[in-house]
């Protein structure tokens, strides 16, 4: 028993190192080696997701643990040696009841945070910027009717293009661009097959269907760059479809807004080759 005592010591301790660690260096906006957690958070709704995360991850940690100790006891105390005899019980009326009422009680509060976080993600707050993703074999298109309805194409760059500091299979050419600490709602659509619209960051991911029209909102507390990527397997360049959302200033929005208004209007965007072509770009 001192063994196994030390042994499930170690083992949370082991955890508790690696859920710090986790957390700790946790990419904000995109992947990093060696992470095990979620991506750091840039939004209230990322936020309470991580908090939910802590808290199933805690409590089924703590549940795993009760049920290695109830079985250790057992091996320990009811084997064949220690019990030449066996005990013939084959009812335990209060035993019976507890573990009946005791996973309700822990369903209900899994529920009950669980039932707001859904809420709070399906009920869109008043938006200050409507943007629609249309998602295309295989890459995105933006559209913003809140500042003149001009449309562009984002599509990915490949290995040999990039630049330092750009990231492989997420960069694209031109990123979806938000103002900070602003209510973003996204309406997002497919053009060909299911693709599907996803931020980690951000916390959000929905479907993007053909013929549908689905919504999402999220709002950004950070300035900077946050990638996502098409979570719907679309076809053969599914993995090259990045998301690129631009977190920047309300001034450097308008001034970007303005500027793009004037770089798409009356164009018709026009999807890369390469991306939309049979093979898969060269990564």
């Amino acid at each position: 028993m001192k063994v196994f005592s030390r042994l499930t010591c170690l083992g949370a301790t082991a955890g508790m190192l690696l859920g710090g660690a986790g957390a700790a260096f946790a990419g904000l906006g995109q992947p990093t080696p060696w992470e095990i957690g979620l991506q750091g958070s840039a939004s209230p709704i990322m936020d309470d997701i991580t908090s939910f995360n802590t808290f199933l991850t805690w409590l089924t940690s703590a549940i795993a643990l009760f049920v290695l100790i109830l079985l250790a006891i057992i091996i320990v105390r009811f084997n064949a040696r220690a019990n030449p005899i066996p005990s013939r019980t084959t009812h335990n009326t209060p035993l019976e009841i507890l573990w009946t009422i005791v996973p309700v009680i822990i369903l209900a509060l899994i529920a009950v945070p669980s039932f707001r976080l859904l809420f709070v993600q399906l009920d869109v707050p008043k938006p200050d910027l409507t943007v629609k993703a249309t998602g295309k074999q295989w890459y995105w298109s933006y559209s913003y009717p809140d500042n003149g309805n001009f449309q562009f194409d984002s599509t990915i760059v490949t290995e040999k293009d990039l630049k330092p500091g750009q990231p492989r299979l997420l960069t694209v050419d031109n990123e979806m661009v938000v103002p900070v600490n602003k209510v973003v709602h996204v309406l997002v659509t497919g053009a060909d097959v299911i693709h599907s619209f996803a931020v980690p960051s951000f916390g959000i991911r929905i479907d993007a269907i053909p013929g549908r029209i689905n919504d999402t909102w999220f709002k950004a507390t950070r300035e900077g760059m946050y990638y996502g990527q098409c979570s719907e397997l679309c076809g053969i360049n599914h993995s090259f479809m990045p998301i690129a959302v631009r977190v920047v200033s309300d001034t450097d929005f308008t001034t970007w807004a303005a500027t793009a208004k004037q770089k798409y209007a009356d164009t018709e965007s026009a999807p890369a080759t390469a991306v939309a072509a049979a093979g898969a770009p060269p990564q």
